[in-house]
């Protein structure tokens, strides 16, 4: 069968209008750029039936003639703010799935030498951007960043920018159809116009040596694959002044030594700036140096063995009932697990905003930061594979030059099977496609009690694939005990690292009752759980940290209890009024003894 030539024009039009309408390769530090910050009031418009785009609403028509009328305005209607999620707006959209348009001018100062990128902390879940009238990008995630380039779209007066948002959960979305946090939709991290020289430092990635304490490596790339371009490296407390030409790539790399390094850790988050510059461009931002890595069962942090005693939280200020997206709002989570005694966060499940990551870091947190794989996967879906794998380079890629990230989670709670091993695998291998230095990590819920040898099991062989193993374990609360706690002696990952990445029960705040009885739903019992736990810990001969779940309690449509639920999930050491427990106190003692 031979095809016509228009139609084979046809189908290369096609082709180049899909790969336009992508999203592009990160900026490395958009928050060390020129920009303009486009967050504030956006115009609304709810779209239930999803008939926006149908009827073109991105365009804003406005009637000129006598007969002309359009069935929408954005003008004196709904405003929302950005960042923010819309379900905590307003009181008619707080159970919300589906569309929300966003809306709103804004002009800028266009120049012939210089280059312009809308950059979009996180939109939830997916979306499409429409500039000017006309399409010109959109993104699946809604927990990473992405940019889409406006140099040649944008006016120097009155641009209008449309957003179609939609948050409905889909069997083939990352998470998918059910998860244990609230499904939050909008725009719910910054937006800005990022300024770029035509030809800029695109892309680095500055870091100590994983082993040696005193070799750092460091690997530039430019926007354009331009040669022989001088690139310099400086780290004026430490002396440093290196000059590197780049490749046919635009791509300079270079390892060198350096005297007098004080390396970040927990108990002293020592930040260094570090200047990065060419001819036309150049950036700087504050850079932490440390080494982790894993021999046999332990975790070496700067070549000590760490024990990790850690913590999780959602991006959620459950005063608030909505999305954590600034740094006041950074500082509230944080202050309250540093009082906790913690040296690591997990961010669980997905990667939160850089305020949250870049404070951590500051504060002198180790960080774990995770896409959300989490249960309910289709691991046998080819699309659902390369979303994840786009979502895990689009986290390493933002995150890569912060040393207090330690750990690349690459799922949570999953059953074995080969599609998932494949999947997980995948996943991995985006990971060290470009960082080879951090660990990995997933979180198993296998653990299984072996009646006849009478300890702890987990039979997973894919553990093998990682650097160090996590266990959900809720013993207590979803596990009767089968020994009492000082006898419930474990067996897993036996030479490798083990964390308790979960484990904890429900309590509602104030309510005390049998510290017995589960079904109190009462502190009295979670301190019984947690007393118990902990004693279970010290029959784990490879444990190296442990976290609770979790920091404090959250948002979940999983919890239906009337009394003592009411849509929040308790297991919160602190109440969702920022109220501690009583099992705060025994997390916060046990953690203090540990030195």
């Amino acid at each position: 069968m031979k095809f016509k030539t228009t139609t084979i024009v046809s189908i290369i039009l096609l082709c180049l209008s899909l790969v336009n309408i992508s999203a592009q390769e990160l900026i490395t530090n958009v928050y060390g750029r020129k920009y303009q910050s486009l967050n504030g009031k956006w115009d609304a418009i709810i779209d239930l039936y999803d008939q926006g785009r149908k009827n073109k609403i991105y365009l804003n028509n406005k009637p000129e003639g006598k007969t002309d009328f359009y069935e929408y305005s954005f003008d004196h209607g709904l405003r929302l703010n950005v960042p923010s999620d819309w379900n905590s707006q307003m009181p008619e959209l707080k159970y919300y799935e589906g569309t929300v348009w966003y809306a709103r001018r804004f002009d800028t100062d266009k120049s012939a030498d210089k280059r312009l990128f809308l950059y979009f902390g996180a939109v939830s879940y997916r979306c499409r951007i429409y500039l000017n009238g006309r399409e010109i990008g959109s993104h699946e995630g809604g927990f990473t960043p992405f940019q889409i380039e406006v140099t040649d779209l944008v006016k120097d007066k009155d641009n209008f920018l449309a957003l179609e948002v939609n948050n409905t959960r889909t069997v083939d979305a990352i998470p998918a159809m059910a998860f244990d946090w609230w499904n939050y939709g909008g725009i719910t991290r910054d937006v800005m116009l990022v300024n770029t020289p035509k030809t800029f430092i695109e892309d680095y990635f500055i870091q100590l040596d994983k082993y040696k304490a005193d070799k750092i490596n460091a690997s530039i790339k430019l926007s354009a694959k331009t040669a022989n371009t001088s690139i310099d490296i400086e780290i004026p407390e430490l002396k440093v002044k290196q000059n590197l030409k780049t490749n046919n790539e635009g791509v300079a790399e270079i390892s060198f030594n350096v005297k007098k390094l004080e390396r970040w850790s927990p108990d002293s988050p020592k930040l260094y700036k570090v200047i990065v510059s060419s001819d036309n461009d150049r950036i700087e931002e504050m850079i932490g140096f440390r080494n982790i890595w894993v021999k046999g069962e332990d975790i070496y942090l700067n070549d000590k063995p760490i024990f990790l005693k850690s913590i999780s939280f959602h991006e959620e200020i459950p005063q608030r009932k909505g999305r954590a997206f600034s740094e006041p709002d950074a500082a509230m989570l944080l202050s309250e697990a540093k009082a906790l005694g913690c040296n690591m966060i997990r961010l669980a499940h997905y990667p939160q905003n850089e305020y949250i990551v870049r404070m951590a870091e500051k504060i002198g947190f180790l960080l774990w930061e995770e896409i959300p794989i989490w249960q309910g996967i289709d691991f046998e879906n080819t699309d659902t594979k390369l979303k994840a794998g786009n979502m895990i380079k689009e986290m390493v890629m933002r995150d890569k030059n912060r040393c207090s990230l330690s750990f690349w989670g690459v799922a949570n709670e999953t059953q074995p099977s080969e599609p998932r091993n494949e999947f997980l695998k995948y996943l991995i291998q985006c990971c060290k496609d470009i960082d080879t230095t951090r660990l990995i990590t997933a979180a198993f819920d296998l653990v299984r009690f072996n009646k006849e040898r009478q300890v702890f099991v987990m039979n997973d062989p894919f553990i093998k694939e990682l650097d160090v193993v996590a266990v959900n374990k809720y013993m207590g609360w979803y596990h009767q005990w089968p020994v009492t706690p000082d006898k419930a002696i474990w067996d897993v990952a036996k030479g490798q690292p083990l964390i308790i990445s979960e484990f904890g029960g429900e309590a509602l705040y104030g309510q005390l009752g049998q510290a017995d009885v589960v079904s109190s739903w009462s502190e009295d019992y979670q301190a019984t759980l947690f007393r118990d736990n902990l004693e279970m810990f010290k029959n784990i001969p490879n444990l190296r940290g442990t976290s609770p779940w979790v920091l404090f309690d959250f948002r979940s449509p999983f919890r239906f209890h009337p009394t003592n639920q009411e849509d929040w999930n308790r297991k919160g050491l602190v109440s969702d009024q920022g109220y501690r427990k009583k099992a705060w106190y025994i997390m916060k003692e046990y953690y203090d003894a540990i030195k």
